[in-house]
């Protein structure tokens, strides 16, 4: 047995150049005062889930000043989350640390489960609407896909090394996963069954499904950033960058399937146009002036419904930016 059922305890209730211009936002808030390890926007870009460095884990509104919700992943004592997933319908989150996972539900905000990983450790978590099932990556290259009400379980084993990165389709029939091996696949919670094969030049870094079901994402650690097309498997477009590499942290598409934003581990945003692949907007959110040299991880982005975009980074803010028309 690879998962132990455990009590959860609830507490309470890439790099591009430096050419990026120091901008603005319309608002900010401060939702961790030592930093964030982890943090996840939902995909209309209304809540923010952030695991702090030094108050557990907080479910916001964006825009207020206190939380819906505080958590606490194993109980007391440090915490250590370092994945964390909304689900598209906004109704369930899940939290993972190297070892354990846990499924909360946002409408109460209380806890439906924990469960302890017995093999190798967790890479990445994702959760599918209604909170009826959970993706999980392991460094052991297996991909679990795990359904909490009915405990089915299926093991993806597509992968021969360490797996890097997972998304899943929002009614969760579909898996997108990405690893050291130099290959996303796109592939059936149901059957287990590769649907498509998405190559790489070197290890898959990120991986990323549009909500309506009609694009894919895939990056690795150097040059290749695809948008592809789920039906057919066909590339869309490739991001258009001048630099060697970049590394990306979050990836959200546009609802209209016209844009693409994505966060950087240099405190950078982009936006980009996904027919064309090509850079429409930069953004460089507030830096982590704790640590030496300034600077912080984008955990999160989204659109919000007015065209803007939000972000929350390991500085512990949320900020909202302009879009360019």
């Amino acid at each position: 047995m690879f998962l132990r059922i455990l009590l959860l305890i609830v507490l309470i209730g890439g790099s591009a150049g430096c050419t990026v211009p120091d901008t603005t936002p319309i608002q900010q808030w401060r939702h961790v005062e030592e930093g964030a390890y982890a943090s996840d926007i939902s995909s209309d870009g209304s809540l923010a889930v952030v695991s702090g460095a030094n108050n557990g884990i907080n479910v916001w509104r964006i825009g207020e000043d206190t939380p819906l919700f505080s958590w606490g992943h194993q109980g007391e004592g440090n915490n250590t989350v370092m994945s964390v997933h909304i689900s598209a319908d906004k109704r369930y989150v899940v939290t993972a640390d190297r070892e354990a996972f846990a499924l909360w539900s946002i409408d109460t905000g209380e806890p439906e489960g924990f469960w302890r990983i017995d093999e190798s450790s967790i890479r990445d978590v994702a959760v599918t609407n209604g909170g009826n099932g959970i993706l999980v990556a392991r460094s052991s290259g297996k991909v679990m896909y795990f359904e909490p009400r009915t405990s089915r379980r299926l093991e993806f084993l597509g992968h021969t090394e360490k797996v890097n990165s997972i998304d899943i389709s929002p009614n969760g029939k579909f898996a997108l996963t990405g690893g050291n091996d130099y290959i996303a696949y796109l592939w059936s919670t149901e059957t287990g069954q590769i649907i498509h094969t998405f190559t790489h030049p070197t290890r898959v870094t990120k991986v990323a499904l549009d909500d309506q079901g009609r694009f894919a994402f895939t990056a690795d650690s150097k040059s290749k950033s695809q948008i592809w097309n789920v039906q057919t498997g066909q590339p869309v477009s490739a991001l258009d960058f001048a630099s060697r590499q970049k590394i990306f942290t979050d990836v959200e598409f546009s609802k209209d399937g016209t844009h693409l934003v994505t966060g950087s581990p240099s405190r950078k945003v982009y936006v980009w146009d996904l027919q064309t692949g090509q850079q429409t907007q930069a953004i460089q959110v507030a830096s982590r002036e704790s640590i030496s040299p300034p600077t912080a991880v984008v955990y999160g982005v989204a659109f919000m419904p007015n065209g803007n975009i939000v972000s929350v980074s390991s500085s512990g803010l949320a900020e909202v930016w302009q879009r360019e028309r």
